[in-house]
């Protein structure tokens, strides 16, 4: 290859703005698609949550593991251009055949708008994923390591900034792409019958990919290629193999010790490829306590949105949705790298401090954990706000008059009257075991309530006169999920009617009966009530008061006396009221730590390795992320702490420990320079072709030293 002089500008190599560009449009591609994943999963293949949830783990582990597999095609076989434009011609097809899967008139012969034969688009989406995993995952390690190739010795701090630019770009793409993609999602498209746009909104993802792999390949007159070096993993292991083998067989005291285990390897491998294979031994065992970082930051997408369902979406004037504050994540990377890598990072060095790769790692993750104590703090005082529901034996239940008189019903060790449209205040709790019910009013019998009671549910008991009841089980054993609000309705109208709602329906609720709950996000609803009975000059259109975030409200319709409908409102459980705004320094210090900890990983796992194996290590320190991932569904799955907050400050606990750890290892890591140590090794060659034509002098200098 003839040695162009690369352009530059701002004194960056040209070539670093395609890859930055492409990197851009594969992110949002990628979250783009991400983020339409189990929403295409449960409402159009029609799978259940726990089935969907899975299939969409076990599709974020795979796209960390296939790293592995590019770095090795990249460094061994291919280099990594090839590899980056081979894979990503992989990636787009996956995309357009998972964009084809969602096209509803591929299967739908009779033109009624559900597909005819569900397993056609089930295979053709479980194709595109693999694809996309192969592609994604393949041209992952390669594409960072292949923008720090193109930077000549001495650009150490544009490279460095390069990597803080490369972050920026991933997160700007996701950031965007989760704001974009839903809005498309939204459109109506369809050839015979209109419904939720999946082919736009999968498809548009699918151009971008096309159109970052056009911006690569237009660069590629600029790029400064490394060529691959033959298998050289192949190599390693060989290497690291034999090393061991011959360690064991030379374990008696007799032979003198190595200074480190893989010397074993001299008598049969050459001294580069030793001292390459210990840098990288060296910081792969410096990735052994990393996945723990990771299994903390992940929980921003799974248990933190969670902790927001039980928050007030209300901040100031604006309304934010639980599932939003996952945007916070990548609004600050987008603010927060900047400002640390022009302000806080110049500002230590100021101070004299000599602030190493690993001390920042060692920071981030300080950091990550303490972003957990104060989502436990921030989850104690939630729970200070919940509703108590019944456990294991207990039952609660609340009196609900809906007649003319005045009741009073008595349980056990206690008694208690309603008025007419009243109910008591909250629920009571008591044993399933021992509970007697009795009902009366003034001047009639007692009636006894006979129903088979259900262990760790909530009931209401209505009542509209001495001998009349309806238990009714609520089916609400926990706050609304996702952070909206439940509604049901009450007839003490007489005649059964409907109910539609904000789109939904309620089918004939009968006389004296509940309906289920049914659940609406915030803000004001109307509601229409249907029946037959209600007479023509009667207002049918009701409006709910203001619906908040995760309450639950029995709305009772009662007859006036012309006849005509009036709802009155009941609360079950009340709206929440600690406000999302509080998960704000959470998110901030999670944020902070990830900037510091992440973007420097990177970095250091460049500037680390040997220039053949650039893209394994790069590999490596995404499989930290991978791992950390198997660990959260590992410990989801394991074991539900009856305290959220408890969980919470488990994990932070076990990330300090791990902190710590790190810290200890880290003081015993010798920074090195790859290129001088191979420059180092060129010398020696040239100085051994030399002695070649004198092979006594070398000799009898080595018997000389060792006397």
């Amino acid at each position: 290859m003839g040695m162009s002089v690369p352009k530059s500008c701002f004194g960056y190599p040209l070539s670093i703005f395609f890859i930055v560009v492409n990197e851009f449009c594969e992110r949002f591609s990628y979250y783009g698609m991400r983020a339409l994943l189990i929403l295409y999963f449960q409402r159009f293949l029609g799978w259940n949550d726990n089935l969907g949830t899975a299939i969409y783990h076990t599709f974020v582990a795979l796209c960390y593991l296939t790293p592995i597999l590019g770095a090795l095609i990249a460094d061994s076989w291919l280099g990594k251009f090839k590899t980056i434009v081979s894979l990503s011609i992989v990636y787009t097809i996956g995309q357009v055949v998972i964009a084809v899967s969602s096209i509803n008139d591929l299967t739908d012969f009779n033109h009624d708008g559900t597909p005819n034969n569900i397993s056609v688009h089930v295979a053709l989406s479980m194709i595109g994923l693999v694809l996309i995993a192969l592609g994604t995952g393949g041209i992952k390690p390669c594409v960072s390591a292949f923008g720090g190739d193109q930077f000549e010795e001495g650009q150490e701090k544009q490279r460095n900034r390069f990597f803080s630019i490369f972050y920026l770009a991933i997160n700007a793409g996701s950031l965007l792409s989760t704001i974009i993609t839903p809005m498309l999602r939204v459109q109506v498209c369809g050839i015979h019958s209109k419904q939720a746009c999946y082919p736009l909104a999968f498809g548009v993802p699918a151009a971008l990919m096309a159109v970052s792999l056009i911006v690569f390949v237009i660069g590629s007159g600029m790029y400064k290629k490394v060529q691959p070096q033959g298998n050289i993993m192949s190599k390693v292991a060989r290497c690291i193999g034999f090393a061991i083998k011959n360690r064991i067989s030379h374990r008696s005291k007799k032979f003198p010790k190595r200074e480190h285990w893989l010397d074993w390897a001299s008598e049969k491998y050459d001294e580069r490829l030793i001292s390459q294979i210990k840098m990288v031994t060296r910081v792969m065992f410096l990735y052994i306590p990393l996945p723990m970082f990771w299994a903390l930051f992940d929980q921003q997408g799974s248990r933190w949105t969670l902790q927001a369902t039980t928050m007030s979406g209300k901040i100031g004037i604006i309304e934010i949705q639980p599932d939003q504050m996952q945007t916070v994540n990548a609004i600050l990377i987008v603010v927060m790298v900047p400002i640390v890598d022009a302000v806080v990072y110049p500002l230590i060095a100021k101070c004299g401090l000599n602030f190493t790769s690993l001390k920042k790692m060692t920071v981030g993750m300080f950091l990550a954990s303490m972003a957990f104590v104060a989502a436990a703090i921030v989850q104690v005082d939630i729970d200070k706000t919940l509703p108590v529901f019944p456990k294991g034996n207990e039952v609660q239940i609340k009196v609900l008059n809906i007649g003319n008189n005045s009741m009073t019903v008595s349980f056990p060790g206690t008694t208690v009257t309603c008025d007419q449209m009243s109910q008591t205040n909250g629920f009571l709790t008591f044993n399933v075991d021992n509970l007697s019910i009795n009902i009366s009013s003034t001047g009639t019998p007692v009636t006894p309530v006979t129903h088979n009671f259900e262990s760790g549910h909530r009931h209401t008991l209505l009542v509209w006169a001495p001998s009349n009841y309806q238990v009714v089980k609520d089916g609400l054993n926990q706050k609304p999920e996702k952070g909206r609000n439940g509604i049901r309705f009450v007839n003490a109208f007489g005649e059964s009617f409907g109910v539609t709602m904000d789109g939904e329906v309620y089918n004939n609720v009968s006389g004296h009966n509940a309906s289920e709950y049914l659940f609406f996000s915030s803000g004001v609803k109307s509601f229409t009530i249907n029946s037959p009975e209600i007479s023509q000059q009667c207002e049918k259109q009701f409006k709910t008061s203001y619906l908040e975030f995760g309450s639950a409200f029995t709305y009772v319709i009662s007859r006036k006396s012309d006849g005509c409908p009036e709802p009155k409102i009941f609360e079950d459980i009340s709206p929440n009221t600690v406000s999302m705004a509080l998960q704000i320094p959470q998110y901030f210090l999670l944020t902070c730590g990830e900037v510091v900890f992440s973007i420097t990983g990177l970095e250091f796992s460049y500037s680390q390795a040997p220039s053949n194996m650039k893209s394994v290590l790069q590999a490596g320190w995404l499989l930290t992320v991978a791992v950390g991932n198997i660990i959260v569904l590992i410990v989801a799955g394991a074991g539900q702490f009856s305290e959220q907050w408890a969980e919470y400050v488990l994990f932070a606990a076990l990330l300090l420990v791990v902190c710590i750890i790190f810290a200890i290892m880290a003081r015993f890591y010798t920074y090195v320079n790859p290129a001088e140590i191979e420059a180092q090794f060129d010398e020696d060659d040239k100085e051994d072709d030399l002695e070649k034509s004198n092979p006594y002098a070398k000799l009898d200098f080595v018997s000389q030293t060792q006397m």
